[in-house]
């Protein structure tokens, strides 16, 4: 998200630009810093992304920059997928234009198999312009946003990491099971937030403040120190953090 510094009256708030670009999850390797140190790392092939629309408070309410990333072959794409990014005749525009309204503009691009908003100021980015990694290259900080690896219905050991029963005496064939989770006769319920078995993973989720170790503008990859979620080849929204 992007940082707002009030100046104490809010015509002064300054909103500023936020850097972001999509990308897919590689996989994981390390490498080796200059004091000899392993540094485990993330490989993310990031870019380079279309612009595909420009939000104003003005018309939108808010202020983002839409970015596309992977083309999709127009034979896979809806009519709505390829309005979306080029310019379609239709009795609906056709009647917009006579009407004097003026037509969004579009990026005159091919359709895009993965379309995300990144929220900010869109600096001195256009529709039809592009956002490759090199924007990375001062930014020592990210946040990396993906859905993470769906685990099914899992017990509350894998879950929650609960101990479970004993292994030894007076435990049969229920050494993995949660226990007791109930109350007394009042009041005979449970409360809500109980952690017990359930569905886990497939959940969008962040992890915030990772270094970005190496930037390699050739091949249009990240390396971010640690782990990112998702499985390999998953998509991910990579940028900057806002976290002081």
């Amino acid at each position: 998200m992007a940082r707002k510094a009030n100046l104490g009256n809010k015509k002064n708030v300054v909103e500023s630009h936020t850097v972001g670009i999509l990308g897919r999850k590689v996989g994981m390797t390390q490498l080796y810093d200059e004091s000899g140190k392993v540094v485990p790392v993330t490989v993310v092939e990031a870019g380079p992304c279309d612009v595909l629309q420009i939000r104003t408070p003005e018309r939108d309410g808010y202020s983002a920059v839409q970015l596309g990333y992977l083309d999709k072959p127009r034979r896979l794409a809806s009519r709505s997928q390829r309005g979306h990014v080029a310019k379609l005749d239709s009795k609906r525009s056709k009647n917009r234009a006579a009407a004097g309204i003026e037509l969004v503009t579009k990026p005159d691009c091919e359709p895009k198999r993965f379309v995300r908003e990144i929220r900010g100021g869109s600096g001195e980015l256009e529709v039809g312009g592009q956002v490759g990694v090199d924007a990375f290259s001062e930014i020592g900080s990210v946040d990396v946003t993906a859905t993470s690896k769906g685990r099914g219905f899992a017990g509350v050991m894998k879950r929650h990491n609960f101990s479970g029963q004993r292994a030894t005496h007076g435990v049969k064939k229920c050494h993995r099971h949660a226990g007791g989770t109930g109350c007394s006769a009042y009041p005979s319920r449970l409360f809500k937030g109980i952690r017990m078995a359930g569905h886990y993973g497939n959940a969008r989720c962040t992890v915030r403040n990772q270094k970005v170790v190496r930037v390699d503008a050739e091949q249009n990859l990240l390396l971010i120190r640690g782990a990112v979620p998702g499985p390999n080849g998953g998509y991910v929204i990579v940028q900057q953090t806002n976290k002081l």
